[in-house]
Protein backbone atom coordinates (compact mmCIF):
# COMPACT_ATOMS: atom_id res chain seq x y z
CA UNK A 1 0.00 0.00 0.00
CA UNK A 2 1.20 3.51 -0.86
CA UNK A 3 0.58 6.71 1.14
CA UNK A 4 0.76 10.48 0.76
CA UNK A 5 0.68 13.14 3.48
CA UNK A 6 -0.57 16.63 2.70
CA UNK A 7 -1.75 19.83 4.34
CA UNK A 8 -4.61 20.11 1.83
CA UNK A 9 -7.78 18.18 1.09
CA UNK A 10 -7.14 16.33 -2.16
CA UNK A 11 -8.85 13.80 -4.40
CA UNK A 12 -6.05 13.45 -6.99
CA UNK A 13 -2.27 13.44 -6.69
CA UNK A 14 -0.22 15.25 -9.34
CA UNK A 15 2.80 13.80 -11.15
CA UNK A 16 6.01 14.59 -9.26
CA UNK A 17 4.37 14.18 -5.84
CA UNK A 18 6.01 12.29 -2.98
CA UNK A 19 4.64 8.88 -1.97
CA UNK A 20 5.84 6.22 0.43
CA UNK A 21 4.94 2.74 1.60
CA UNK A 22 5.63 3.89 5.17
CA UNK A 23 2.34 5.12 6.63
CA UNK A 24 4.02 6.85 9.60
CA UNK A 25 6.36 8.75 7.28
CA UNK A 26 3.43 9.96 5.17
CA UNK A 27 1.69 11.08 8.36
CA UNK A 28 4.82 13.00 9.39
CA UNK A 29 4.92 14.69 5.96
CA UNK A 30 1.28 15.73 6.44
CA UNK A 31 2.50 18.16 9.13
CA UNK A 32 4.83 20.01 6.72
CA UNK A 33 8.07 19.40 8.62
CA UNK A 34 11.36 20.99 7.68
CA UNK A 35 13.25 18.11 9.34
CA UNK A 36 12.31 14.45 9.72
CA UNK A 37 14.42 12.11 11.84
CA UNK A 38 14.57 8.30 11.60
CA UNK A 39 16.03 6.30 14.46
CA UNK A 40 17.63 2.87 14.03
CA UNK A 41 14.63 1.51 15.97
CA UNK A 42 12.23 2.82 13.33
CA UNK A 43 10.95 5.85 15.25
CA UNK A 44 10.01 8.85 13.13
CA UNK A 45 10.08 12.32 14.69
CA UNK A 46 9.77 15.73 13.06
CA UNK A 47 9.43 19.46 13.66
CA UNK A 48 6.10 19.89 11.85
CA UNK A 49 3.26 21.50 13.77
CA UNK A 50 0.24 21.94 11.51
CA UNK A 51 -2.63 19.48 11.13
CA UNK A 52 -2.90 17.65 7.83
CA UNK A 53 -4.37 14.76 5.90
CA UNK A 54 -3.16 11.20 5.39
CA UNK A 55 -4.13 9.51 2.10
CA UNK A 56 -3.77 6.14 0.49
CA UNK A 57 -3.29 5.76 -3.24
CA UNK A 58 -6.60 4.34 -4.53
CA UNK A 59 -5.24 2.55 -7.57
CA UNK A 60 -2.46 0.13 -8.43
CA UNK A 61 1.05 1.51 -8.73
CA UNK A 62 3.30 -0.23 -11.23
CA UNK A 63 7.09 -0.04 -11.59
CA UNK A 64 6.83 2.66 -14.29
CA UNK A 65 4.49 4.83 -12.19
CA UNK A 66 7.07 5.94 -9.59
CA UNK A 67 10.80 6.53 -9.28
CA UNK A 68 13.01 6.84 -6.16
CA UNK A 69 13.40 10.34 -4.76
CA UNK A 70 16.92 11.46 -5.74
CA UNK A 71 17.91 12.59 -2.21
CA UNK A 72 21.10 10.92 -0.91
CA UNK A 73 19.33 10.00 2.35
CA UNK A 74 16.81 8.00 0.32
CA UNK A 75 19.25 5.10 -0.15
CA UNK A 76 16.71 2.77 1.49
CA UNK A 77 14.10 3.96 -1.03
CA UNK A 78 11.44 4.99 1.46
CA UNK A 79 10.35 8.02 -0.58
CA UNK A 80 9.27 7.90 -4.23
CA UNK A 81 8.05 10.47 -6.75
CA UNK A 82 5.03 9.84 -8.95
CA UNK A 83 5.28 9.78 -12.74
CA UNK A 84 1.56 10.20 -13.30
CA UNK A 85 -1.65 11.33 -11.62
CA UNK A 86 -3.30 9.07 -9.01
CA UNK A 87 -6.67 8.93 -7.26
CA UNK A 88 -6.48 9.31 -3.47
CA UNK A 89 -8.57 8.01 -0.58
CA UNK A 90 -8.60 9.94 2.70
CA UNK A 91 -7.51 7.78 5.64
CA UNK A 92 -7.59 10.42 8.38
CA UNK A 93 -7.13 14.02 9.35
CA UNK A 94 -3.86 14.22 11.28
CA UNK A 95 -2.68 16.14 14.33
CA UNK A 96 0.82 16.23 15.77
CA UNK A 97 1.24 14.14 18.91
CA UNK A 98 3.90 14.86 21.56
CA UNK A 99 5.72 11.55 20.97
CA UNK A 100 6.38 12.36 17.29
CA UNK A 101 7.54 15.94 17.88
CA UNK A 102 11.28 16.65 18.07
CA UNK A 103 12.49 18.54 21.15
CA UNK A 104 14.16 21.93 20.76
CA UNK A 105 17.56 20.33 21.45
CA UNK A 106 16.94 17.57 18.87
CA UNK A 107 15.89 20.22 16.34
CA UNK A 108 19.05 22.27 17.00
CA UNK A 109 21.29 19.21 16.60
CA UNK A 110 19.51 17.98 13.48
CA UNK A 111 19.50 21.44 11.86
CA UNK A 112 23.29 21.45 12.09
CA UNK A 113 23.41 18.04 10.43
CA UNK A 114 20.73 19.13 7.95
CA UNK A 115 22.59 22.31 6.99
CA UNK A 116 25.76 20.35 6.33
CA UNK A 117 24.02 17.77 4.13
CA UNK A 118 21.21 19.88 2.65
CA UNK A 119 18.63 17.13 3.14
CA UNK A 120 15.06 17.23 4.39
CA UNK A 121 15.31 13.94 6.27
CA UNK A 122 18.06 12.71 8.56
CA UNK A 123 18.85 9.22 9.76
CA UNK A 124 19.82 9.37 13.44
Amino acid sequence: MWFHGSQQKLSRLRPGSSVTQNKRLAKAFSHRPSIVSFSDEGDIKHDGSIPGFLYSISEAIGPDDVHPHPSPVNADRWEWLTNREFALGLIEETAVTPDERLTDEEIRRLRLKHDQGGTRCTKT
